[in-house]
C-alpha cells in the first residue's frame, strides 16, 4: 500500500476573511480522499499564531486555504518557500499581483485585457484633497468603492452620491490604505475557473452569479441559504468561449499556477466583457462556484483536490 501524503490544511489567520477560510478548509478536510492523504488541520488564530511549527517532518505538502491578506497575497507563499514545502496554488508574485486590485488592473491593461473604468487613491490623497469629486470625476454613477487588498465583498460599497462615496471610502480605508473606485457596469456577473500550470492551464465552463439587488454582498455569498449561481451559465456559445479565453489570458498575465477564479461583467446589450478580477484562492465551501464549475466540467471535488495537490508536488519536483 502506498504511503499517504501528509497534507497540512491551513485555515483562519489574521485576515478579515478568517471565518470564510475556516468554512473552506473544513470542506477540503472533509473531501480529501483518505486512501491517498493524511489531512493535518492547522488553524491559525486571529493574531497569526500557529498551533505547531510547520516543517518538512510535519507535512509533505501544504494546502493554504487562506483568503485575503496574509494568506492570498504572497505572504504565506513566501513563508512556505523558505521552508521548502510544496504548496497548492499560485506563487508569491502571482498571489501578490492578484490580491492588489491596482497592480492587478495595471497588469490586465498591460496585457490588453478589457477592464471597466476605475480610479484609485491613497489615504493621504483622500485626506489632502480639496475636492473629493476631483478624485472620481472621470467615472459615472453608480460606483463601487473597494479596499485594494481584500476579498469576499468585505469593505465594499455601492454608491450613488458624494455623501455615500465619503461613507464608502471611509469604510474601505478601514481595511487598506489604498482604495479603488470602479464605475458600475449594468451587466451579468460571470465566473470561470482556471486549473493547471502556467503554460497549459484549462478553463472550466462559465457560471453566472445570481444577484438579488445591486450586487452580491458578503451575506448573500456566505450566510444566505439562497442559490447564488447558475452553473453552467446560459450564454451564447461565442460569449462562453470568450470568457474561457480571457480567463486563461488573465491567469497567464499574472503568472498563475495551480488555480484561480476569474470574475467578469458582461453587458448583454453591447456585448462587452470586462475582466473584473482574478482570485488565486477562491472559496472552497460546499457552495463554492469554483468547485461547482469544475464539477460541471467533469471534475468531481475530490478529484479536483487531488489534481491541485499533484500540481503542487510537480512544481516542487517531488
Amino acid at each position: 500500500m502506498t504511503e499517504r501524503l501528509r497534507v497540512a490544511v491551513l485555515a483562519g489567520g489574521p485576515s478579515a476573511e478568517h471565518e470564510v477560510s475556516l468554512q473552506s478548509a473544513q470542506a477540503v478536510l472533509d473531501a480529501l480522499p483518505r486512501d491517498l492523504y493524511e489531512p493535518i488541520p492547522v488553524i491559525i488564530d486571529r493574531q497569526g499564531r500557529w498551533p505547531l511549527d510547520l516543517r518538512r517532518d510535519v507535512a509533505d505538502v501544504v494546502f493554504p486555504v487562506l483568503h485575503g491578506p496574509y494568506g492570498e497575497d504572497g505572504v504565506i507563499q513566501g513563508h512556505l518557500e523558505t521552508l521548502r514545502l510544496p504548496y497548492v496554488g499560485c506563487g508569491v508574485l502571482a498571489s501578490a499581483v492578484a490580491m492588489d486590485k491596482v497592480a492587478m488592473k495595471r497588469t490586465f491593461l498591460a496585457e490588453d485585457l478589457p477592464v471597466s473604468p476605475y480610479v484609485w487613491f491613497t489615504r493621504h490623497d483622500w485626506d489632502t484633497a480639496t475636492d473629493h469629486w476631483g478624485l472620481v470625476k472621470s467615472l459615472d454613477w453608480p460606483m463601487y468603492v473597494k479596499p485594494a487588498n481584500m476579498g469576499s465583498s468585505i469593505g465594499i460599497s455601492r454608491v450613488t452620491s458624494m455623501e455615500e462615496l465619503s461613507t464608502g471610502v471611509e469604510l474601505a480605508f478601514g481595511y487598506d490604505r489604498v482604495v479603488v473606485v470602479e464605475q458600475g457596469v449594468n451587466g451579468r456577473e460571470l465566473i470561470c475557473g482556471v486549473l493547471g500550470d502556467h503554460d497549459t492551464p484549462q478553463a472550466s465552463v462559465p457560471g453566472e452569479l445570481l444577484v438579488n439587488g445591486d450586487w452580491l454582498d458578503y451575506e448573500s455569498k456566505y450566510l444566505s441559504q439562497s442559490e447564488i449561481a447558475t452553473i453552467p451559465a446560459v450564454l451564447p456559445e461565442q460569449v462562453a468561449e470568450e470568457v474561457r479565453m480571457l480567463s486563461l489570458r488573465a491567469y497567464q498575465a499574472i503568472g498563475g499556477y495551480g488555480l484561480a477564479r476569474v470574475d467578469f461583467l458582461w453587458e448583454e446589450g453591447t456585448g462587452r466583457l470586462y475582466v473584473l478580477e482574478i482570485n488565486t484562492m477562491p472559496g472552497f465551501t460546499a457552495r463554492s462556484v469554483y468547485a461547482r464549475a469544475w464539477e460541471s466540467s467533469g471534475l468531481a471535488y475530490p478529484d479536483l483536490l487531488r489534481r491541485l495537490i499533484d500540481l503542487a508536488m510537480a512544481r516542487s519536483g517531488s
